[in-house]
């Protein structure tokens, strides 16, 4: 049997292994501030494009989404009630 071949790698691109894994190039994980462990959440466009975003913590998420629901010095009121 003949030796399989490997392409050339070109910078920037990146290849879906039989296992269905892609490598995300170094320079571009640093330029995003990633670290291996953060999570990705994978979507697909309808033009069928595919996008990484970093994950967010529910805290991260809904964090100052709701202003105004508590009147303005409520927080301090309520830390009042411990003593």
């Amino acid at each position: 049997m003949g030796e399989r071949v490997k392409n050339k790698r070109r910078r920037g691109y990146t290849r879906v292994s039989p296992k269905h894994q892609v490598t995300i190039p170094v320079d571009v994980l640093a330029r995003a501030g990633l670290q291996a462990g953060d999570e990705l959440r994978v979507e697909n466009l309808d033009s069928g494009d595919i996008v990484l975003r970093r994950a967010l913590s529910a805290i991260e998420r809904y964090a100052g989404t709701m202003p105004g629901v508590w009147p303005l010095g409520a927080l301090e009121e309520l830390r009042s009630e411990w003593d």
